[in-house]
């Protein structure tokens, strides 16, 4: 029931579930690049299962490649595309990225999926009940979530159980079933984490969407940040410790705001990383902003690293 559930959210015919978003990663990119030759072009800020994934990938299969196109760029894409002579190309980006809360121009990769004859992988472990009509995730509020081949997502982040999926076609359905190392050879995920995933399904309204909305604009007004932006909210401060610091400062006044430091991001861009949900209130929020101002990184505040 689940996976019919999770397949018709994506707009997909089908859906297989993984014990984790991790394992949903590798699976798929191990079989796509082991059922026959492929090269695999990825963006140089996708999730590290994705990285781990295509790296598994290529090197199990002789025949395969691996390309890296930079973030966000699909003219550097396109090229890398153009250049290659693969029997299978495979596109896979995030939907929405972990570490910088922007948005993949998921129009865009559709429109080179078509152009090249390739297969589109998303990663929207981070987009999915939050951005869309329905919940679907960032390729649904672009309205290409038809032509997406494979959706990839996990039952954490907006679910709050625990597991991952992979969303995608029958005949994909089956070479995940028959080439999946990592959800083969693993544990199904207990009924009691299906049953939970199945109850936030169910309660993921538009309404908690759109207050989601609002808190996010909220704090990008109470903080005095560009509006516009995802529920991921970097604060770039570039020195670890000065991140380290700043985060300390605020748990002693009770928020959780971790610091993110290499190698998860680059040297340089040590940041703190905010992540608003619908169930925060506007009082938290604004005093999120007032601790922010105290501890002087707002004004201090770096540009993303490029």
């Amino acid at each position: 029931m689940l996976e019919s559930s999770l397949a018709a959210l994506k707009s997909s015919e089908e859906c297989l579930l993984f014990p984790t978003g991790y394992a949903a990663n590798l699976a798929v990119l191990g079989a796509l690049a082991d059922a026959e030759d492929c090269a695999i072009f990825s963006d140089e800020l996708n999730h590290a299962s994705i990285i781990d994934g295509s790296l598994l990938a290529t090197r199990r299969r002789q025949g395969a490649s691996l390309h890296i196109y930079r973030h966000n760029d699909l003219e550097h894409l396109d090229a890398l595309l153009s250049a290659s002579s693969a029997p299978r190309k495979l596109i896979v980006s995030d939907s929405l990225f972990s570490m910088d809360g922007d948005y993949a121009d998921c129009a865009g990769l559709v429109q080179l999926r078509h152009r090249h004859g390739a297969l589109l992988c998303l990663d929207e472990a981070h987009a999915t009940l939050v951005c869309g009509e329905h919940g679907g995730g960032a390729a649904e509020a672009a309205g290409v979530a038809h032509e997406v081949d494979v959706h990839v997502g996990t039952l954490s982040k907006a679910f709050g159980a625990h597991g991952g999926f992979v969303a995608t076609s029958a005949p994909l359905k089956q070479l995940l079933i028959s080439r999946g190392r990592a959800g083969i050879y693993s544990t199904a995920l207990p009924a009691p984490v299906l049953a939970a995933a199945s109850a936030a399904l169910e309660h993921a309204t538009p309404a908690l969407r759109a207050q989601l909305r609002a808190n996010v604009d909220l704090f990008a007004q109470a903080a005095g940040l560009e509006p516009g932006g995802s529920h991921i909210v970097p604060i770039v401060v570039g020195d670890a410790a000065a991140a380290l610091g700043a985060s300390a400062s605020l748990l002693r006044q009770g928020f959780h705001v971790p610091a993110i430091r290499p190698p998860t991001v680059p040297a340089g861009s040590s940041r703190l990383r905010i992540a608003l949900s619908a169930a925060h209130s506007r009082a938290q929020i604004t005093a999120l902003a007032q601790a922010l101002r105290a501890t002087g990184v707002l004004s201090r505040r770096l540009p993303l690293f490029r």
